[in-house]
């Protein structure tokens, strides 16, 4: 028999599901949240998104004292790295967040049942617990938000060791003196650069012809450059083949993606950064008759139902980017959904951000993509080489491009290399939220000096005017 019973079960304490959750409680819902972890926050909190930024500010600090704090007239003698004192930062950091979660859970009166959630019937919800003990209640609405897992490739077992996942790289003992990345996206490139500025010579595998793949071509192309005069290598067009480990080493064979003669490939550790997928283990799913795409996610309406009634989905289980802002923004839109608003999310415009250094930030269309649609466009593009803040930081590599429609002029499409792009690009996702132009964002006073003010260059360039280029 059920013990409780609640208006909403979300199963799942990630982005998704915890502001799902809390979302639902503000709207006055009886709402509980199932996790199975010990902390609430999912990997996004975890073993993702927050431990990874704190390890590259770390480093980044790190690289900068090392490289950088001389051409400043900044003399710090000799140089010690303390990987355990990094890595305790990075767990303090996590620690702080997920118990901000419990807080905000308490605050807001949501229950946290931990365990295991399944979905046994509709309108229950069963709770394992680690000692096994299961637990029913009755939810009148539930929400599936579990996220993602790794992907790994065929016949190369992932053992946290030697051949790891994010989750190992973001654990790792000592710095290895070679790393092979496996996989030139977001998170192969963010961990690599960790690594790299710690002392491992960092070797990027991509099955693709380049790297960012899904991200405009010219910032692509940019960020390779920028990467490997920083140090990093890359095999494009390449496959891996098999990997066989050592108590020492792993030995990678790798061929060309389009065929021809095979390599070996060395390295201490190898990071399997190929992508992720949605997690949807034990949930009962297939049972239920909850519908699934054909890339196995779970297939839901406009409003995040599935194809069973009471039972919702959000974030990475789903059809969209695996984005922890982009599962934010869905339990948000779902809870008021519940409550009888109408929401909207316009995921046109989701931003997308990567953490190296300089960073990358893009929202809207690609130029690949409007090329494609056959959209008329206009292309206004500044340096920061020449953004006076920039130059003061010593941070001169990268741009900013905007896209603009070339008969109304309103912004398609921004495209940022350079540092703090990722709060930069946010000026611009604000316009195109509200349908604004390019000529709205150069007639926007900027203050002087900044970087935001490359923006406002690149806005002006759309229409052939910029003052300082």
């Amino acid at each position: 028999m059920s013990n409780q019973s609640y208006d909403v079960v979300v199963i799942g304490g990630g982005p998704g599901g915890y502001v799902a959750a809390i979302r639902c409680a503000q709207l006055g819902m009886k709402t509980a949240c199932v996790e199975k972890r010990d902390a609430l926050g999912g990997t996004c909190l975890n073993v993702g998104c927050i431990p990874s930024k704190a390890l590259l500010q770390a480093s980044e600090h790190y690289d900068a004292a090392g490289q950088h704090f001389a051409d400043m007239g900044i003399k710090v003698g000799s140089l010690k790295l303390d990987l355990d004192g990094m890595m305790g930062h990075k767990d303090s950091v996590v620690d702080a967040n997920t118990k901000g979660i419990e807080f905000l859970f308490k605050k807001n009166k949501v229950d946290w049942l931990k365990g295991w959630g399944s979905i046994p019937e509709k309108g229950k919800v069963s709770v394992k617990s680690e000692k096994g003990k299961e637990t029913l209640y009755d939810a009148k609405h539930i929400i599936i938000a579990t996220g993602s897992d790794v992907v790994s490739l065929p016949g190369i077992d992932i053992d946290e060791k030697r051949i790891v996942s994010s989750t190992g790289a973001l654990k790792l003992d000592k710095v290895p003196k070679s790393m092979v990345v496996i996989g030139g996206g977001v998170i192969g490139l963010e961990m690599g650069t960790v690594w790299q500025r710690l002392g491992a010579k960092v070797t990027v595998v991509e099955y693709l012809d380049k790297i960012l793949p899904t991200m405009d071509g010219e910032v692509s192309k940019s960020m390779l450059k920028v990467l490997g005069s920083q140090g990093m290598e890359f095999k494009l067009g390449s496959k891996v083949l098999s990997a066989k480990t050592s108590a020492k080493d792993v030995t990678l064979e790798i061929e060309p993606a389009k065929g021809g003669d095979k390599e070996n490939l060395k390295a201490d550790v190898v990071l399997v950064a190929i992508g992720r997928k949605p997690y949807m283990d034990g949930l009962g799913l297939e049972k239920l008759g909850v519908a699934l795409t054909e890339r196995g996610q779970i297939e839901t309406d406009a409003h995040f139902k599935t194809s069973v009634d009471g039972i919702y989905a959000i974030g990475d289980c789903i059809v969209g980017p695996m984005l922890a802002h982009k599962a934010e923004e869905d339990g948000v839109a779902l809870a008021e959904m519940l409550d009888g608003q109408k929401p909207h999310v316009n995921y046109d415009i989701v931003p997308s951000v990567v953490y190296t250094w300089p960073e990358v930030a893009s929202s809207g269309k690609t130029e690949e993509q409007l090329k494609a649609d056959g959209v008329a466009y206009k292309s206004g593009k500044f340096p920061f080489s020449a953004n006076g803040r920039a130059r003061a930081m010593g941070m001169t590599d990268g741009f900013v491009k905007v896209l603009a429609c070339k008969k109304t002029d309103r912004v398609l499409g921004v495209h940022i290399i350079g540092p703090n792009a990722g709060e930069m690009i946010h000026e611009v996702v604000t316009i195109m939220e509200f349908g604004g132009a390019a000529e709205d964002i150069a007639r926007i006073c900027h203050a002087h000096p900044t970087l935001s003010e490359a923006v406002k260059e690149a806005a002006l360039a759309v229409d052939g005017r910029p003052i300082h280029m």
